[in-house]
């Protein structure tokens, strides 16, 4: 797509240039506007560190380091060439290394931030007043942005196949041009197309929870726990699930995704998971919801999937075991 400048009737294209051809440096200058003013990008994400590094053995950097008003950790990389090489190859890995942070240490993470940038505000204050209700979410996920002046046919084509595997990444161009001698910039996401983005989510998390009982239908592992025997994967969570709720009966909503990080939407209010039921097409009831079942939490009350396969249910029993709740596979 071309720009034009419009006069009277008549059209002037704007050409088209590159960041290098302009000495528009990367990180001298992209990347410090981008942290002063991230809304041009996403008007939802906090940044909170620049070029942050907190691994040993490693000399890798994430560009800018963020957190978006839902609780997501933001990973964001930037180039300024064409192509965007091995971006993607990049920020999962910095996602993967910082999916275990924790609130307080994004509050001391962005404390040194503030202070390398001379600013009086309280990281704390800012932080929470930036998520609000949805502190008590933090780092329940990853989100990647990707931000160049384009992206190689390799790489969007990577991107979309780790969205349809339940990553979120997201592409924003970045194209420069020039009219009299001042610098435009043209800002287009183009992974996934805002028009779409809504739907996506929505197909990501009905396949997540398809495939989820899809497994759970070819294994038939049973189960032996506090007296019960033979447990269906869905019959051992419920019963660990009961038994957690008796002994953590003031539990906070935070620690309780602490001592299940298992994968999003484990938990969700009972209200959210009712309307679930109504839009899902084969009226499959996702998650448990009755009266007995669920745990209430300050003035909302959660229920707990009940959608487990070969993979989660070990992650489950592992973290269960962790808390001290034995649980025998006998099949």
């Amino acid at each position: 797509m071309a720009i034009f400048k419009f006069n009277n009737s008549d059209f002037k294209r704007v050409e088209q240039t590159q960041f290098l051809t302009e000495d528009i440096l990367e990180r001298q200058h992209i990347q410090n506007a981008l942290k002063k003013q991230i809304g041009v990008i996403d008007s939802n994400v906090l940044i909170i560190s620049e070029e942050f590094a907190e691994w040993d053995g490693s000399k890798r950097r994430i560009d800018l380091l963020g957190v978006d008003n839902l609780g997501n950790i933001v990973v964001i990389e930037l180039k300024r060439t064409e192509k965007g090489e091995h971006m993607d190859l990049q920020a999962i890995r910095y996602a993967s290394m910082v999916s275990t942070l924790t609130f307080i240490r994004a509050v001391e993470i962005f404390s040194d931030y503030l202070v390398k940038l001379k600013s009086d505000l309280n990281a704390e204050e800012e932080l929470s007043n930036f998520l609000g209700d949805n502190i008590e979410d933090f780092a329940t996920d990853v989100r990647i942005i990707l931000i160049s002046s384009n992206f190689s046919k390799e790489l969007t084509t990577s991107v979309i196949w780790l969205n349809e595997k339940d990553l979120d990444v997201r592409c924003y161009r970045l194209i420069p041009y020039k009219i009299d001698n001042k610098i435009l910039v043209d800002v287009q996401q183009i992974i996934p197309l805002p028009e779409t983005e809504s739907y996506q989510v929505k197909v990501r998390e009905q396949r997540e929870e398809r495939r989820e009982v899809r497994k759970g239908e070819k294994d038939k592992s049973k189960y032996n726990f506090d007296g019960e025997i033979g447990l269906s994967k869905r019959g051992v969570v419920r019963s660990v699930w009961l038994k957690y709720m008796e002994d953590h009966p003031d539990v906070s909503y935070e620690q309780l995704v602490q001592d299940f990080p298992i994968r999003n939407n484990l938990f969700i209010e009972r209200e959210d998971a009712l309307e679930r039921q109504k839009k899902d097409n084969n009226n499959i009831l996702r998650y448990f919801i009755e009266d007995d079942e669920v745990f209430k939490i300050g003035d909302k009350t959660y229920a707990i999937s009940n959608g487990w396969g070969i993979d989660n249910i070990k992650k489950f029993i592992e973290f269960a075991s962790n808390l001290g709740y034995k649980i025998e596979k006998v099949l």
